[in-house]
């Protein structure tokens, strides 16, 4: 390998592993409720809930709002979560009957639609793979030539994603080649150090043989001014490897589908709506469990963090694995959250194909019909969403859209150029408005806490803040609060960072063409605005 080849391996490894990682930061450390915070009062861009508690909201009277959690699992008993988490009170826990007549047994505290009897599923493909896998029989070995003249749309369509996969499935495995050499590199530093978890002083110390060695003992030195060894090899290394590896195990198998033998429902029936099982933790609730916590973890128990809301009741419903979600669990989750009482669903999960957009639009079709709420990620890729397609999109097929509908973009703790969040989706015609997502403190299982990056993070922020208005302003509809929120938008009047493609120099747009607000969600002036409405 030469040189040159080294420089370009150590670069690419070292930004795939820093973009990745998702560890507790000293800022993290130092503002744990950062996105509840008022920009004037605390210097860091929240949504200036603690003041709206204290000045607008304190002895009023609310009413409990539920919140379904379309995620990847919740945990129930986590410590900070166990009094917020919705009960079921027609059902009779562990009896193995269908007490409430819903068509799902035991559904004490939500739904799994990712399972049976049998199990639960953890990983998924994308749905990229799904498509491809069902489309290769009628068109791999068909050309533009031969391929029908009703076909050809759909042909074009199929060599598009083809063509994506093959780029993915390339990037994922130079991923894991250049972070196993960067690791190998680091292994052997430290074991010239002869300690298992050496400290700042020690990578200054080190005497470096390779040009590889020396960036990255310079980069090791900068790491370690806020963390530990340990925590950065298991959190970068360790994790970030173990990302990619999963993407090419998982994601990008078509030969994987673990779907027949763990759901074991038909598919090809979008109607279908009675499989899954009352599991709503799941293999892994790490992610559902954090959203959880944002909306609405206890703001009495003086245990963790707060939640924004605090008259909520999180019902988990179990849609999305790690891999892409199915439309039709998707479309399930909607339909079973909103029957059950649910007011707000938050959405924290997005893909770039759709097997069965109808399924999901029928299903958000009937949230708006009963008055719901639903609040959904932007996406964490960078993109325009005005030009790059995106689902769930509350655009129906044939036409229409979803008025009761909110898309959050992320930002971060600045008021300067790195207010927008660097991963952060955007669009003046599609995003609706930017929260909080930037190392965002809250709860994960074991009942435990963690700081993680996402859109993720920020969409329920927003769905906190629509449940606050709904528990204390009860009889507004949800087009209403949609309305409150987009119009009570801290406005941006400044130009902000849009990181560019690998070897792209950043460019610098205006914040307030990011999205149709322009603005920040501000929960004091929605309280403030909410009061007057009639």
């Amino acid at each position: 390998m030469n040189t040159r080849q080294n420089k370009l391996m150590m670069r690419a490894a070292l930004s795939t592993v820093f973009a990745f990682g998702l560890g507790f930061s000293a800022f993290a450390q130092q503002n744990n409720n950062w996105q509840n915070q008022d920009l004037k009062q605390d210097t860091v861009f929240g949504i200036s809930t603690e003041k709206a508690y204290k000045e607008l909201l304190k002895g009023k009277k609310a009413v409990p709002v539920i919140v379904g959690v379309l995620d990847g699992g919740v945990e129930t008993t986590h410590e900070d979560l166990k009094s917020v988490i919705w009960t079921n009170k027609k059902e009779v826990a562990g009896n193995g009957k269908d007490d409430d007549k819903n068509g799902y047994i035991d559904d004490v505290h939500g739904w799994n639609f990712l399972g049976s009897a049998k199990g639960s599923v953890d990983h998924e493909t994308l749905e990229l793979t799904r498509i491809l896998r069902r489309d290769s029989a009628k068109f791999d070995k068909q050309t533009a030539q031969t391929v029908k003249a009703e076909d050809l749309p759909a042909f074009e369509a199929y060599q598009k994603a083809k063509t994506d996969f093959d780029k993915q499935k390339d990037e994922a495995e130079n991923a894991v080649a250049n972070i196993s050499a960067l690791k190998g590199v680091l292994d052997e530093m430290v074991k010239k150090m002869g300690k298992d978890n050496p400290d700042q002083a020690d990578f200054k110390n080190v005497q470096t043989q390779t040009g590889m060695e020396d960036r990255l003992k310079g980069i090791m030195v900068s790491q370690l001014e806020n963390t530990t060894y340990k925590d950065f090899y298991e959190s970068q290394i360790k994790k970030g490897l173990d990302h990619y590896q999963k993407q090419l195990a998982y994601n990008l198998n078509m030969n994987y589908d673990p779907r027949p033998e763990l759901v074991g429902d038909n598919y090809a029936d979008s109607k279908e709506r009675f499989y899954g099982n009352n599991d709503v933790a799941g293999p892994d609730a790490s992610h559902g469990t954090h959203v959880s916590g944002i909306i609405a973890a206890d703001r009495t128990n003086n245990l963790g963090i707060k939640g924004v809301a605090d008259h909520v009741q999180i019902m988990g419903v179990r849609s999305v694995p790690d891999g892409d979600e199915r439309d039709k669990d998707v479309a399930n989750a909607i339909r079973y959250a909103v029957e059950n009482g649910a007011k707000v669903l938050n959405m924290s999960f997005g893909k770039a194909y759709s097997w069965d957009k109808k399924a999901v639009d029928d299903a958000v079709k009937y949230a708006m019909s009963k008055d719901v709420l639903i609040i959904q990620a932007a996406g964490n890729d960078n993109k325009n969403l005005d030009v790059e397609k995106s689902f769930p999109d509350r655009r129906y097929e044939g036409g229409g859209i979803a008025d009761a509908y909110i898309v959050v973009g992320a930002s971060g703790p600045k008021d300067d150029k790195t207010l927008k969040a660097s991963f952060s989706n955007y669009g003046k015609t599609t995003v609706d408005v930017f929260a909080p997502g930037v190392q965002i403190y809250s709860t994960v299982p074991g009942s435990k806490y963690e700081a993680y990056n996402g859109t993720s993070m920020a969409s329920p922020v927003v769905a906190g803040l629509a449940s606050l208005i709904r528990s204390y302003y009860p009889k507004l509809k949800a087009a209403q609060v949609k309305e409150i929120i987009m119009k009570t938008v801290t406005k941006v009047n400044h130009d902000v960072e849009i990181s560019g493609e690998e070897g792209e120099e950043a460019k610098v747009m205006p914040f307030a063409e990011l999205s149709i607000s322009g603005g920040i969600v501000n929960a004091y002036e929605a309280l403030k605005l909410a009061a007057s409405y009639k």
